[in-house]
């Protein structure tokens, strides 16, 4: 996916604000396709001094944050709240998924760029928004679907959202992007480049548009629809030469 050059401009401008201004300056959360966008820039807008967070490690919605704190002389932290969303009585509540959550956000008349990541556990979500409506969704928000439900604002990141991961040993063709991927998601070959092809494969944030490129340990690959891993290590081979990798699959 091709973002639109407005956003680049975007960056462009805010970057020059905050560095003429002397004070910071964040966006909305963005997308990772729009993240991508920033990455690709990040060189040439450093002389502004730049930040990413959504709030916690391992967020795919995040803001920017332009500004340096050595010229500025001092810091300011993001303007997210997270909020935590529970049934009144979990026993009677429906079962609550990612899209009733947003859309019960959403239908209080905002907007999707002011909501990062929504993390669910246990019928229950945390919820990473801008400061500027955490009390508005505190006051409003009374049902989620069919089942009432109260929020509160978190004071720190909730031990929960730390990422759960099912390690894994798989065996492939090869250590390429779409050899892997196809393995870890039981694509075909076919499938697999053509997720590349299309923009909806990330490493480390950044979009990727060529298949044949190899992993690092450490690499965080995306793919939009499917789901997220950490490609750990390469292993031994096989007698019929396929490699074994070990990854970590975010549950």
């Amino acid at each position: 996916m091709k973002v639109d050059d407005s956003i680049k401009r975007r960056y462009e401008e805010l970057a020059e604000r905050a560095y003429s201004e002397n004070r910071f300056l964040f966006t909305d959360f963005l997308d990772m396709s729009q993240l991508s966008s920033f990455y690709e820039m990040e060189r040439e807008l450093s002389y502004a001094g730049t930040l990413v967070s959504g709030g916690a490690d391992g967020c795919e919605r995040c803001m920017i944050r332009f500004g340096s704190p050595e010229t500025a002389g001092y810091e300011e932290a993001f303007p997210i709240d997270i909020l935590r969303i529970s049934p009144l009585q979990k026993k009677f509540s429906d079962e609550l998924t990612h899209r009733d959550f947003l859309g019960s956000i959403i239908g209080l008349g905002l907007e999707r760029t002011k909501i990062g990541d929504i993390v669910v556990r246990d019928n229950e979500a945390y919820v990473f928004v801008m400061d500027s409506i955490g009390d508005y969704i505190t006051e409003t928000l009374n049902k989620v679907k069919h089942t009432s439900v109260k929020v509160e604002k978190c004071s720190e990141v909730p031990e929960q959202l730390a990422p759960n991961f099912s390690e894994e040993s798989i065996i492939v063709s090869s250590n390429r992007l779409d050899a892997v991927i196809a393995k870890v998601y039981n694509l075909s070959r076919d499938l697999a480049v053509r997720c590349i092809s299309e923009g909806r494969v990330y490493i480390n944030g950044r979009e990727m548009t060529g298949n044949a490129k190899s992993l690092k340990a450490g690499d965080i690959v995306s793919v939009r629809g499917k789901g997220k891993f950490i490609f750990e290590s390469e292993g031994g081979t096989t007698r019929k030469d396929k490699l074994y990798i070990s990854i970590k699959r975010y549950i």
